[in-house]
Order: C-alpha cells, then structure tokens, then sequence
C-alpha cells in the first residue's frame, strides 16, 4: 500500500489497514526508523486496553479469601481517623 506525506507531514493510513489494526482517531502511532532506514510504525494500546490486559494479573499470587483493595480500603479509614 503507498500513501503520500501532505506538506504538514501528514499520512493518511489505509482504511484496510486501519480497521484491522482497530486504528481509530486519538491512536497514538510509535514510529521507529531501522538501521536499514526503513520505518517501523507500530499502534500503541489506549489506557483502556493496557488496564483490560493488566486487570487480575496478580490474581495468582493471592491466597484464597485475600482481598488486597478491601484491606487498603481499611487501612486509609484507619489512617484517616488518626490523623482526622
């Protein structure tokens, strides 16, 4: 596929393309130039999908009936009225 640089630099990417790589507006585009001098463009997740990717990873390493977010929910009650 060719596309062309607009004089404020501007590509635009293939709709094909677009679609297939979920490429919508406010995508950020991390773009890498290669010892060869070829460019490597690759799409960065959002937040959203980091924070989907990451949600329960350390879900593993609890024990049954842990409850990490409870226990900090306690702690800065505590803490609060200490310090209240």
């Amino acid at each position: 596929m060719i596309t062309t640089v607009t004089g404020k630099n501007q590509v635009t990417i293939p709709a094909e393309l677009a679609r297939e790589l979920n490429i919508k507006a406010g995508t950020q585009l991390d773009w890498c130039k290669q010892e060869d001098g070829t460019m490597l463009v690759k799409p960065l997740p959002s937040r959203g999908e980091i924070a989907r990717r990451l949600a329960g990873i350390g879900q593993t390493w609890l024990r049954p009936g842990d409850n990490p977010v409870a226990d900090l929910v306690r702690e800065r009650a505590a803490d609060d009225e200490a310090h209240g």
